[in-house]
């Protein structure tokens, strides 16, 4: 494989940028391998933006040329339900997401087998792969996809509060609800803590609290596990934060901007949130706190601090494909440690654990934030959502004693049901 400096993949892009869009298909699989075409197909997001403008790099390298599709996820997702499910050999190399539709992909025949290629080239080095991703695109004992971005959790903070009210920066869960509790008593309109609320959307911030409490969704054998004793304390205390110290009249809807913008607009002491949305906390001309703003790990709970680490995106070939070899030959340029490096720079927090511990890695990050990433890579969970074929019907029942813990409902009676529900999904998911 032909490999460059970072410095020249910049020369090379800046002078060779393309402004690439969807396009039509060159032909089937074999006409496309004949006259030296890769098909891949994107979602929209800032990784696949920089890869667009160093794709002249890897067609000069390996004389081939890449056929761009680049959609939104809806349209992604419709997309690849029509055409996988036919059977097409259309696309070569697809972005997914391991943790939404993996499993799905892979138990409809969708994702070629990647172990061997994975295993071949000791440069490209799939060793250097951090644990929960790898285990992310892994599905049966077979390697399926490669993980090009990854989130873990972490906690965002006012420092201009902490610092006003004499407090810490909350290693516990239970210094987190001290010092939130404290912070609301003392800035009237200002909440001690926000996060997501929407009962689907909950349950991956939600998880890093089950993890800590020593829960998961399920155990080893695959059973139901969402009314442990751990799930009902990890149900209760998530819940509990947000009515005893969230946002007045809260409301149970809220995703990510809408959790983010209360906590950019100045009206929350403490978030909980992924990594990789960081740059809307700080980023002047999105947050008003963007200079007071303070990140650090998950605060530990009664097993500690586990927050999930996780693949959102990962690149994988087409079963149907017969232009496989030159789709892995895309994939491994694009997911080297080089084009690694330059993406992580470019604020989308990468897979591999080389390019976390050079520190031209973590140079555009701030520096707590690269530390509470560090700290969390380490610790991380590799899921942040039930490991199912039907994750959205999954997310929706284990979600609902989140709600019934932020409303004041009875969390507990709700995990007893939240159990019986999951578990009769997760046998009907068997037959």
């Amino acid at each position: 494989m032909k490999r460059r400096s970072i410095v020249k993949y910049a020369a090379v892009a800046a002078a060779l940028s393309l402004g690439l869009t969807a396009c039509g298909s060159a032909g089937g699989s074999d006409e496309a391998k004949e006259s030296g075409v890769v098909r891949v197909t994107l979602a929209n997001h800032v990784w696949t933006e920089g890869i667009k403008t160093a794709i002249p790099e890897f067609e000069e390298a390996f004389g081939l040329k890449v056929e761009l599709t680049q959609l939104g996820e809806d349209q992604l997702s419709d997309q690849y339900n029509v055409k996988l499910n036919a059977g097409s050999d259309e696309i070569d190399v697809m972005m997914y997401r391991p943790l939404q539709e993996g499993k799905l992909f892979a138990k409809n025949g969708y994702l070629a087998d990647l172990t061997e290629k994975v295993s071949a080239d000791a440069d490209w080095d799939w060793k250097d792969y951090q644990e929960g991703p790898v285990k992310a695109t892994t599905i049966d004992g077979k390697v399926v996809g490669v993980p090009i971005i990854t989130e873990r959790e972490v906690l965002y903070y006012r420092k201009d509060l902490l610092k006003a009210a004499g407090l810490e920066v909350p290693k516990t869960m239970e210094e987190l609800q001290a010092a939130a509790k404290a912070i609301k008593a003392a800035n009237p309109g200002t909440a001690g803590f926000v996060a997501r609320t929407s009962k689907s959307a909950a349950v991956t911030q939600f998880s890093s609290f089950l993890y800590s409490f020593g829960g998961d969704f399920t155990d080893a054998e695959g059973k139901a596990t969402v009314n442990s004793d751990a799930a009902k304390k990890a149900y209760a205390f998530y819940g509990g934060l947000i009515k005893d110290f969230g946002p007045a009249n809260v409301s149970t809807d809220m995703s990510w901007p809408e959790a983010m913008a209360i906590f950019t607009q100045g009206k929350a002491a403490f978030y909980t949130e992924a990594d990789s949305l960081y740059k809307n906390a700080t980023d002047p001309a999105k947050s008003k706190v963007s200079d007071k703003v303070g990140f650090a790990p998950l605060p530990a709970g009664p097993a500690g601090s586990k927050p999930y680490n996780v693949p959102s995106w990962g690149l994988a070939v087409n079963e149907a494909s017969a232009n496989q070899d030159n789709a892995w030959k895309f994939i491994q340029w694009a997911t080297s440690k080089e084009r690694t490096l330059a993406a992580q720079k470019a604020g989308v927090p990468g897979p591999r654990v080389s390019v976390w511990a050079n520190p031209e890695g973590t140079s555009t990050y701030p520096k707590d934030l690269a530390e509470a990433i560090a700290v969390s890579a380490e610790n991380g969970v590799g899921h942040d959502r039930p490991e199912v074929v039907t994750v959205g019907k999954a997310r929706e029942i284990v979600g609902e004693p989140i709600v019934a813990s932020i409303t004041g409902a009875d969390a507990a009676a709700a995990a007893d049901s939240a159990q019986e529900a999951f578990q009769k999904f997760l046998d009907s998911e068997k037959k």
